[in-house]
């Protein structure tokens, strides 16, 4: 039970970082999902690692979505460069 509440947590930080995030985003469900999992671990391990807030909060969506945008601006760099 909790992969899938991962996956949908995913997806759901996935969309709302793309939505953010200026520019076309030619992603699949896939990578939408991937994307926000990623983001989730990169904005966790900023937002605990710089004390803004504990494992297991409430506020670590904030956090997962921030660390998906990054993952999103950093995949976009890469992708325009290739």
């Amino acid at each position: 039970m909790l992969i899938i509440w991962t996956l949908i947590i995913g997806f759901i930080v996935g969309l709302i970082a793309r939505a953010i995030t200026p520019g076309a985003h030619n992603m699949g469900v896939i990578l939408t999902i991937i994307l926000g999992i990623v983001g989730a671990f990169v904005g966790g391990y900023l937002g605990t690692a710089l004390g803004l807030y504990e494992v297991g909060s409430q506020v670590g969506i904030i956090g997962s979505i921030i660390g998906a945008v990054i993952v999103l601006l950093i995949y976009g760099f890469l992708a325009r460069r290739a």
